[in-house]
């Protein structure tokens, strides 16, 4: 069922109100660092084997005349990261074992546990953008009542959702044969993503 942001988001999409436009979204993301983590399979989550969790710090700015999620919904898109989702994050651990994720927080702040139970905590803030390989863990902690997180998905793989050990036969499999993407969600084809994934064998 629609939460009330996906509606809100419909009705932008229609008017085009307070969304800036794929060619003008990609103004909106600012040059910053790659924080990097890789995590080990845990004996329940798998993670990645080669390939970090990516988290760009402030990475995307706003302005007050703009959604904020429309912001980031057409930055993703510009670089061809689609399926857009507006929610929070869920409060149990998954990951998706067929295709990578990109989240970027519109509004407010969350606690995210990245890597399963023995992963590590980050608070994320508006601005920032998580990008997930296949195959890692993610839940939220804890979050405030303004905590909106944009999810996109790239053009090649399948949603799929892991939860449990049944899961893990078959994802061990598909985990490594999910593709790099051609494009860094934030920054496009000159993105640090491309080099940092295709590097970390």
């Amino acid at each position: 069922m629609p939460t009330l942001e996906d509606l809100k988001g419909y009705m932008e999409r229609a008017t085009g109100l307070q969304r800036p436009g794929q060619r003008k979204a990609m103004d909106f993301a600012r040059a910053r660092k790659p924080h990097t983590v890789r995590f080990k399979d845990d004996g329940l989550i798998p993670n990645h084997p080669r390939w970090p969790l990516i988290i760009y710090r402030n990475a995307v700015a706003f302005d007050e005349s703009l959604d904020a999620a429309a912001v980031i919904e057409d930055l993703f898109e510009a670089n061809g990261w689609g399926d857009s989702w507006r929610d929070g994050i869920y409060s149990y651990v998954h990951y998706h074992s067929r295709i990578h994720e990109a989240l970027g927080i519109a509004s407010g702040k969350g606690r995210v546990r990245f890597g399963g139970n023995k992963g590590r905590i980050f608070t994320l803030r508006a601005g920032d953008v998580a990008v997930l390989p296949a195959g890692t863990g993610h839940q939220c902690l804890s979050a405030d009542d303004e905590f909106l997180v944009v999810g996109a998905y790239p053009p090649t793989g399948t949603y799929d959702e892991c939860t449990s050990a049944e899961h893990r036969r078959g994802a061990l499999k598909a985990i490594p044969k999910v593709s790099v993407p051609r494009k860094d969600p934030v920054y496009g084809a000159g993105g640090p993503l491309l080099k940092l994934w295709k590097k970390s064998k």
